[in-house]
């Protein structure tokens, strides 16, 4: 049996890259369509046959080790996956192969979009600056220079791929495997467009318009079908995924739909009632305090919140009270407190009876700390 290092004419310690070169080589030059002769047939299938042993690293090995390259009754299973694919579609893989297109469909992207918490009660647009691949303007996806086309490979005739024969436990059986020349394509391309290296793509700078709906929360994606990158060759584009991250507010959070928010209210305006105006995310909102009010109170000002995300009903802004009580009195304010503590003969103070509204206002209230 023939050395395959000697078939290919490269040395014991050639790299991949020249036992592949030398195979093209030789390929090119006994392929039956251009050598019809019987010697250049017989050589031919010894060429292939050695490229096929000392391309794959495992037989190559085995092969340098003295053994089988097949790995028959050793490593692997080739020998029988060989016989299966003959007796089992190896034939009718052969007659039914066709090329396989250059043309990919593009990997989607992921990009990330930071919100406040006014952008989410209506929405908001972003313009999204993303790096991708776009298409080739040069070859518009040809991959190929001006003035010229991929050309059918001479080795596979265009089928993208070719027949081996290799042993088995029934002797030399035909298996079919995409074409080392073609890659598969069935064509190669002699002349590569220069600007994008033969892949019809090239990596660059891109803005894309974004509407994004309100109610978006932290973690939510958004799909925008067909603007991640362009494939191979011109391929479709594959999708673009926008994922947001709300910032922290320091005045209002968020529970659902609903605002959270905490409102201090002086002891005497608490007592004797009053009316102010707050800032909300869109405006200002006007807020009753009424006479006798508690801490943990929660007031409710209705559609003041955030717009559902599937829907157009706004939740409400819950403001929680807390009356600030003064800790640094002069005589004459310590004087009238006194006198009004005597007046009003409020109780001692005492445990009272448990209130589980009380805890859940609270609760309530602090959401937002």
């Amino acid at each position: 049996m023939a050395d395959h290092y000697e078939v290919l004419g490269v040395s014991r310690d050639a790299t991949q890259d020249e036992i592949k070169k030398a195979y093209r080589k030789l390929a090119r030059q006994l392929h039956p369509d251009v050598n019809p002769g019987e010697d250049a047939a017989e050589r031919f299938k010894l060429v292939t046959h050695a490229y096929d042993v000392l391309s794959d690293e495992d037989s190559r090995r085995r092969y340098d080790m003295g053994g089988d390259e097949n790995g028959a009754f050793g490593g692997g299973f080739g020998g029988f996956g060989d016989i299966f694919e003959t007796f089992f579609g190896g034939a009718g893989g052969a007659r039914s192969a066709r090329p396989r297109s250059r043309r990919e469909r593009g990997q989607d992207a992921l990009v990330r979009v930071n919100l406040d918490l006014g952008d989410v009660v209506f929405g908001a647009h972003r313009d999204i600056e993303v790096d991708t691949a776009v298409l080739c303007e040069t070859c518009n996806g040809s991959c190929c220079q001006e003035g010229t086309s991929p050309v059918t490979c001479d080795v596979c005739g265009g089928s993208g791929h070719v027949q081996r024969q290799v042993r088995s436990l029934l002797g030399n059986v035909v298996t079919t495997q995409p074409c080392g020349t073609c890659e598969g394509y069935g064509t190669t391309i002699p002349y590569p467009c220069g600007a994008c290296a033969g892949q019809g793509r090239v990596r660059s700078r891109r803005t894309v318009s974004l509407d994004i709906p309100a109610g978006v929360e932290t973690g939510l994606r958004l799909q925008l079908p067909g603007s991640g990158e362009v494939g191979r060759a011109g391929g479709p584009n594959g999708d673009l995924y926008v994922e947001v991250t709300v910032a922290p507010h320091p005045v209002f959070s968020r529970d659902g739909d609903d605002l959270l928010a905490t409102l201090e209210v002086s002891m005497t305006d608490a007592i004797l009632g009053t009316t102010t105006t707050i800032d909300g995310l869109d405006g200002t909102v006007d807020l009753e305090i009424r006479q006798g009010l508690q801490s943990g109170d929660v007031l409710t000002i209705g559609g003041r919140g955030i717009t559902p995300l599937r829907g157009s009903q706004r939740g409400d802004l819950r403001v929680g009270v807390q009356v600030v009580t003064p800790t640094k009195l002069d005589s004459a304010q310590r004087k009238l407190i006194q006198d009004f503590a005597k007046k009003h003969k409020a109780p001692a103070p005492k445990l009272a009876q448990f209130q589980q509204g009380l805890f859940s206002k609270l609760r309530d209230r602090f959401r937002s700390h």
